[in-house]
């Protein structure tokens, strides 16, 4: 019988760094593969706080508004909340800036943004009388997108985690402010109809919204039908990329609030 020839040691080194090579090719295809189907499905990123890139500039004139301490009334919220400074700021001008309201909208921002300015500066310092708080759309509209600020993370938020981090953003401003109130509205109608997706789950994101009014501290309010046409659909003419308020929609926003924030301010 032959016997078996020894193997050099070059042979052996060969044989190693090509098995090594496979595995490492094999655990960076499933790391390229992983995210693609299981990202973040046990994390809510609807409630981690994170900055929002290139909104720094707003963030600080928010918090030097907070440190003068003199708004009685501010609306929070994301780019629907910050176009009273854009196509809402005749409405602003006639109804708003009269009662010293300041308006903390940055466009973009998602529950978790409005999570980490509070943790951030705004409102330290203030001691308003009541907030108006409008958040949530921006966690529906951008999912499936990457987020630089969460690592690139392809975001998810469902309905539930949306009104988790809605959740998280009252219990934050009670903790913040004991002595104000929250009026707390439903996300605002969005897409042509009904029918439309995003539409349905805001919808579902109001109604477990709606749960956290207690009527003393929290108050819940849902106007969505003053934008409205009978048959559901969302018109142009208030809304015109189907999203974002135009003039007319402003002055109907305001036309449905202002009888509860006078009557939430005055007690």
């Amino acid at each position: 019988m032959k016997s078996l020839q020894p193997l050099h040691f070059s042979q052996i080194l060969d044989s190693l760094i090509t098995k090594l090579s496979s595995l490492a090719l094999a655990l960076a295809i499933l790391g390229m593969v992983l995210p693609a189907y299981g990202q973040n499905t046990s994390i809510n990123l609807a409630l981690s706080p994170v900055p929002h890139p290139g909104k720094e500039k707003q963030h600080e004139s928010f918090n030097e508004i907070s440190k003068q301490g003199e708004a009685p009334l501010v609306f929070l919220g994301d780019s629907i909340t910050a176009g009273w400074s854009g196509s809402g700021k005749e409405v602003w001008n006639k109804h708003w800036a009269p009662m010293k309201a300041v308006n903390f909208g940055i466009v973009g921002d998602r529950t978790e943004h409005i999570l980490w300015r509070l943790q951030h500066g705004n409102y330290d310092g203030l001691k308003p009388k009541l907030t108006v708080l409008m958040i949530g759309t921006n966690n529906t509209g951008h999912q499936g997108r990457a987020m630089e600020e969460h690592q690139d993370s392809v975001y998810t938020s469902s309905a539930e985690q949306t009104a988790q981090g809605v959740e998280a953003i009252v219990k934050l401003l009670k903790e913040k402010q004991p002595g104000m109130k929250i009026l707390v509205l439903a996300i605002f109608p969005r897409g042509g109809d009904n029918k439309s997706k995003m539409r349905l789950q805001n919808e579902t994101s109001s109604k477990l919204i709606a749960k956290l009014a207690d009527d003393k501290t929290v108050y819940f309010l849902d106007i969505n039908q003053e934008f409205l046409e009978p048959d559901g659909t969302l018109s142009k003419e208030i809304m015109p990329d189907l999203l974002h308020l135009n003039a007319v929609g402003y002055e109907i926003w305001t036309k449905a609030i202002m009888d509860k924030v006078k009557e939430l301010m005055a007690d």
